[in-house]
């Protein structure tokens, strides 16, 4: 097929199968679509609300026969109130410094996301990931889409300690959380969840409804903690609705 840009519709295509990196014993395949052209921004949008996920210029979404683990959801901002658990995190990091950078890799950065990964991911599908790949990842993107830095404060007048970041993607109506990592060292400061709670704030300040954190799997540890944040809703076959 010919690759069309500057075009408002998507072609899309199917990935081979492969273990599913969720529920064992099943088979992962995608459907995905390019992201090109002047109407980039606008088509990624569309595909987010429609339960695609941003890598890069792809806008991907799972499509495994018999099985529809995988779904979407979205945090809605406005009715949002943290919890007292919540709040200690919220204190707990009100020391460090937030920035957002332009989405330019660095090295500090993939040191950091180095150290998450072979900590925290270990033999995962990222976990072979070198420096070219992280600035692929960061800054081959078509869309509106920025880095969210955290440090610990300074001491001598420079940059603090990176401790944590946030590859984010910023749409008409939310902010979608496209990657976070952390340091693994720094466990009380329950840096994920702070990351969470710090784009609520951040789209409630834009005055944005919704933080879109990907895809949730009943049953699947790895993404129990995103059920915390309510209320949230959950894209079905009839559309978006609370979960």
């Amino acid at each position: 097929m010919t690759e069309q840009h500057n075009t408002r519709v998507p072609q899309f295509f199917l990935t081979p199968g492969g273990p599913c990196p969720y529920l064992p014993g099943h088979i992962e395949r995608k459907v995905f679509a390019r992201l090109t052209g002047s109407y980039a921004q606008p088509l990624s949008e569309a595909l987010t609300h429609s339960g695609f996920r941003r890598s890069q210029s792809i806008a991907y979404r799972p499509a495994c026969e018999g099985c529809n683990a995988c779904v979407s959801v979205r945090i809605l901002v406005r009715e949002f109130e943290a919890s007292r658990t919540f709040k200690r995190v919220i204190r707990r990091n009100e020391d460090l410094v937030r920035t957002e950078v332009v989405a330019e890799a660095t090295r500090e950065q993939f040191a950091l996301l180095r150290t998450y990964l072979d900590s925290r991911h270990a033999g995962g599908g990222m976990s072979d990931m070198g420096l070219f790949d992280y600035v692929a990842m960061v800054e081959e993107t078509p869309v509106d889409t920025q880095i969210i830095e955290y440090r610990r404060p300074s001491t001598d007048g420079k940059p603090g300690p990176l401790v944590a970041c946030a590859l984010t993607d910023v749409l008409r109506d939310g902010v979608s959380m496209v990657y976070s990592f952390f340091h693994p060292g720094e466990d009380a400061r329950s840096l994920g969840t702070h990351m969470i709670l710090d784009h609520i704030r951040d789209a409630k300040s834009r005055g944005l409804p919704h933080v879109y954190l990907g895809y949730w799997v009943e049953g699947s540890e790895k993404m129990a903690y995103k059920t915390r944040f309510k209320p949230m809703e959950a894209l079905t076959r009839d559309g978006w609705s609370r979960l």
